[in-house]
């Protein structure tokens, strides 16, 4: 249940992937998380291809950064889960979270003590349009160049940009080498979404019952992560949802905690789903979640050092017929036109063989995808030499 509401229990389409199946896509996993790591792709782009297949990152480029009369801007970023793309139309469902950022996500001492700054940077975006926070810094020259301020090696300029984004003020026009450009939200929005007014309540229960369908069957700890909600919110929000009907509680063998799925939803006859996941995958991101459903200890190892890493640096599940078989430690080399394989794992009492198979296809998949000419394995992992083969 968990697989398919995630999408990956239908049919790759058959031809070139469109904004409509772009759309659908979003619809159903609600965020398509940021991260700034691109050692073999950006983790917004990864979920759409493994449960499309391969198809032009320009679309979702445009569905996120451009706007035209012809194609309207289909998603926005905002904090959805961690920072996401997420649709425009569900923008107005985290106003409260824009008050609760007022002053900024971090840093807000900064920002509480450059009010006037905070006045110059709005001034400064609505006299340049779309803006990076140094073309800001540069125009309004509030600073000597080089002169930083106490958090992150940031300058003030930044973190007031950034609260004025965390607020709502502020959205990201567009991104160019994935730097974000500032814009007001009233220039880059529709009218009818920045003037739609939501109760926190209400749309707390909307995030809630959103959560619980796209995760398919999910504890109160599961559908509180989907949207980073609080403690406080999330309760009141699936009593609710369960006293509406459109949730029902269920119990699930070796779970301690009770579970809900919308009413009404039907259990698959069978598993499906083989893709690569990236490490910010929506099926995958909430960690115990991962562990309690498929049996499968997962953290992201980044910041692990290289001599302490289990596995690797930027490590991808190998989701097989619905279920977690192994992983893989990818990056895209462009200057060896190769998509590199650090490493390559099965699970415990997996066959390897059939692992391997399954790894070398998605594997071809994704160098095409990425316009890589070769697939390199290395020599670390449990399946290297079987996998060696399949891709031979």
């Amino acid at each position: 249940m968990a697989v398919a509401a995630q999408g990956f229990g239908e049919p790759k389409p058959a031809g070139p992937v469109t904004r409509a199946h772009l759309k659908r896509l979003v619809a159903r996993l609600q965020v398509l998380q940021l991260d700034s790591v691109s050692v073999a792709v950006r983790a917004h782009y990864a979920p759409v291809f493994s449960r499309l297949g391969p198809y032009d990152r320009d679309i979702l480029d445009r569905a996120a950064w451009r706007h035209s009369a012809r194609s309207p801007r289909l998603l926005v970023e905002y904090w959805a889960h961690e920072a996401a793309l997420m649709s425009v139309e569900d923008w107005p469902l985290l106003r409260w979270r824009m008050r609760e950022y007022s002053h900024g996500r971090w840093g807000s001492e900064i920002v509480r003590r450059n009010a006037k700054l905070a006045d110059d940077v709005v001034a400064a975006v609505t006299a340049l349009g779309p803006s990076t926070a140094g073309q800001i810094e540069a125009y309004l020259e509030s600073e000597p160049r080089g002169r930083k301020g106490p958090w992150w090696d940031r300058s003030d300029t930044k973190w007031v940009a950034e609260a004025l984004w965390s607020s709502g003020v502020l959205t990201t026009a567009t991104r160019v080498g994935f730097a974000r450009h500032y814009d007001l939200t009233e220039r880059v929005l529709p009218a009818d979404v920045v003037n739609r007014e939501v109760d926190e309540p209400d749309a707390v229960r909307e995030l809630a019952r959103r959560a619980a369908a796209a995760l398919g069957i999910a504890t109160e700890a599961d559908i509180r992560d989907y949207f980073r909600l609080g403690a406080r919110q999330i309760k009141p929000a699936i009593a609710d949802l369960v006293a509406a009907g459109e949730l029902e509680r269920v119990d699930v063998d070796g779970w301690s905690a009770p579970a809900y799925l919308c009413a009404g939803q039907t259990v698959p006859r069978r598993d499906r789903g083989t893709a690569l996941l990236c490490p910010f995958d929506p099926l995958i991101f909430f960690r115990p979640r991962v562990e309690r459903l498929f049996g499968f200890h997962y953290r992201i190892e980044i910041y692990t050092p290289a001599l302490k890493r289990r596995f690797g640096y930027y490590v991808w599940p190998m989701l097989l017929d619905g279920e977690l078989v192994g992983r893989l430690d990818l990056k895209a080399d462009r200057t060896r036109d190769a998509l590199q394989v650090l490493g390559a794992f099965a699970e415990d009492g997996r066959n390897p063989g059939r692992v391997a198979d399954a790894m070398a296809g998605e594997l071809r998949s994704m160098a095409s995808w990425l316009g890589l000419g070769d697939v390199v394995v290395g020599d670390r992992g449990n399946v290297v030499a079987q996998l060696g083969r399949a891709l031979r």
